[in-house]
């Protein structure tokens, strides 16, 4: 098993709050997504099933199943595109359309640059203030293209989005 030791440590105490030690699978991927830069690799994968005592098809599953989970590598910046009813009504394939012009990045994908990742997801939340995205953690909604634009060249300048 190759996990670091600062996080067998942090895993060993985790699990004591737990009825059953595999309950903490969902808290250590998360753990091992922050320290990998925001992504699972198969080797984390394995080590992660051999932590606790799974096959890693089983923590693969648990992995592949959430969408905040990157089996990837991704950019510094990570553009979540909601784009449910609300927000396809009020523009979102446009705002998704142009975010992916202005990062350089595919649907799904990440710009050649690695400064961005974009993704499509379905809801967050924002209905009422469609279109919308989710930069790095931070909502921006009632988005048009040149609001959007001047987000994404502030995130790629390194300015607070």
């Amino acid at each position: 098993m190759a996990l670091p030791a600062n996080l067998v440590k942090e895993f060993d105490e985790l699990v004591t709050h737990y009825p059953e030690r595999r309950a903490g699978l969902i808290p250590a991927l998360h753990r091992c997504q922050e320290e990998n830069g925001g992504w699972l690799s198969p080797e984390t994968i394995e080590d992660l099933a051999a932590y606790f005592g799974l096959e890693p098809v089983e923590v693969f599953g648990v992995a592949s199943f959430y969408p905040m989970f990157r089996m990837a590598p991704r950019g510094k910046h990570l553009v979540s595109v909601c784009h449910n009813i609300s927000c396809t009504l009020r523009g979102a394939e446009e705002l998704l359309g142009h975010v992916c012009k202005v990062t350089g990045a595919p649907v799904g994908g990440t710009s050649s640059d690695g400064e961005f990742t974009v993704v499509r997801v379905e809801c967050q939340g924002a209905c009422a203030n469609a279109p919308m995205f989710d930069l790095d953690g931070v909502y921006h909604e009632d988005l048009d293209h040149a609001k959007a634009e001047q987000i994404l060249r502030r995130a790629r300048e390194g300015a607070k989005a």
